[in-house]
């Protein structure tokens, strides 16, 4: 039994579905967004819809009590949160980390969909990116 089982089984299908749908689209997002932030004009307005769709990936995942993935949303919120403060563009470390952050949340998309346990984080993600150094 996999992590889309888990939640079925806990949870109303509809807020289940309501999950998966909105989570794919804030996925499919992420990698868009990450690469504007190196574009001086688009850095606002995507740092913080970067930081809305963690913050709701957060909650959502805090609520469906899916833990790795609340954790790691709350790291990248965080640093995000940093981020909204500095002026662009942001170097190329954080775009890579950032980049490397939306390849697992698309991992767990595919776990989600494949019924499988949720892909452990990797190691390196939880290595913050030094942000005060330009590209």
């Amino acid at each position: 039994m996999g992590i889309r089982s888990d939640l079925d089984a806990g949870f109303d299908f509809e807020i289940v579905d309501e999950f998966l749908d909105h989570y794919a689209m804030m996925v499919d997002s992420m990698e868009i967004m990450i690469m504007d932030l190196t574009k001086p004009k688009f850095y606002k307005r995507s740092i913080n819809e970067l930081f809305r769709v963690f913050h709701n990936i957060k909650s959502a995942s805090g609520y469906l009590k899916i833990a790795p993935m609340n954790k790691l949303a709350a790291f990248v919120e965080n640093e995000l949160e940093i981020l909204r403060q500095k002026e662009p563009p942001v170097n190329d470390e954080t775009i890579n980390w950032l980049l490397a952050i939306s390849d697992m949340f698309a991992l767990w998309q595919d776990d989600l969909h494949l019924d499988n346990e949720l892909t452990k984080i990797k190691f390196s993600l939880l290595k913050i990116p030094d942000t005060d150094t330009q590209n």
